[in-house]
């Protein structure tokens, strides 16, 4: 995974840019219509990113060892107030606060960015770590919006070649939901070019691809490692790495799924029972 927070952040620069041009011609019929998130217009995406840039400058300070680190408490404040904006100020609000965000970001010597260390859920980021969390919900809410006007719409290929190893090392794990009998499936990508073996078994889980040894492809194993039975072959789906990123937050519906992902149609509708979404 890429280790120079200086490429995160000139990501993260240019799919703040992208959002800008999406949403600053937007009317306020357009605002108030609803994203691809079912439960949030597109105001409301913008008003969550906004509030979430609010949150990530308050505890800027305390990742850098400048200041105490920001109790969760704090964040309910936030929310409420970005909960209480007019649809237009949570559009405008966002795109301000945004680009203060990134700016601060960018403004950060190396110094800084090398001290740079969160903990967040029982992990200890580092400056990269943190920059690939923002990037991570603004390059997939943005589609949220990108794809209401645009069904074709791709998560930018900059964002999803840094985000796409995030899927077997964090998304994975986390947002997987296994199924109810044991499977396993070879994920290959394009964009650039990963191969995976995932296993839904007592968890999820996403390993590199431990290579063709001249049988079907058996995942082996029992239990926890997902056995899909002795001598059974492992389906195969091929796809663009952002279409993998957009699986992995339940954004690959059949509607939403571009002609350059191939394969076994009925492991990709498996991996999208076990990538449902939030």
């Amino acid at each position: 995974m890429e280790s120079n927070p200086h490429n995160w952040i000139e990501t993260l620069r240019r799919s703040h840019d992208r959002l800008a041009e999406l949403a600053e011609p937007l009317t306020p019929e357009q605002l108030r219509a609803q994203s691809y998130c079912t439960d949030w217009s597109i105001a409301q995406v913008l008003s969550h990113l906004g509030s979430g840039a609010e949150i990530g400058l308050l505890g800027l300070p305390g990742a850098l060892g400048e200041g105490e680190p920001v109790s969760r408490d704090a964040f309910p404040p936030v929310w409420d107030k970005w909960n209480a904006k007019s649809p237009e100020d949570q559009a405008a609000d966002s795109l301000a606060i945004g680009e203060r965000q990134v700016s601060t970001l960018e403004s950060l010597t190396d110094e800084q960015l090398a001290r740079m260390s969160m903990d967040f859920f029982g992990m200890r980021l580092d400056a990269c770590g943190i920059i690939r969390l923002r990037l991570g919900e603004h390059a997939l809410h943005t589609w949220d919006i990108a794809v209401l006007t645009d069904p074709q719409a791709s998560v930018s290929a900059d964002a999803a070649a840094l985000l796409v190893d995030n899927v077997r090392e964090f998304l994975a794990p986390r947002l997987g939901k296994p199924l109810d009998s044991p499977f396993g499936v070879r994920i290959t990508t394009t964009d650039p070019a990963r191969d995976y073996l995932l296993i839904s078994g007592d968890s999820v889980t996403m390993t590199d691809w431990p290579g063709d040894t001249g049988d079907t492809g058996d995942t082996g194993g029992t239990g926890d490692t997902g056995d899909t039975g002795a001598g059974a072959a492992v389906p195969q789906v091929r796809m663009p790495a952002e279409a993998l990123l957009r699986l992995a937050y339940g954004r690959l519906d059949p509607d939403h799924t571009p002609a350059s992902v191939t394969g076994d149609s009925a492991a990709l509708d498996k991996l999208r029972l076990i990538f449902p979404g939030f």
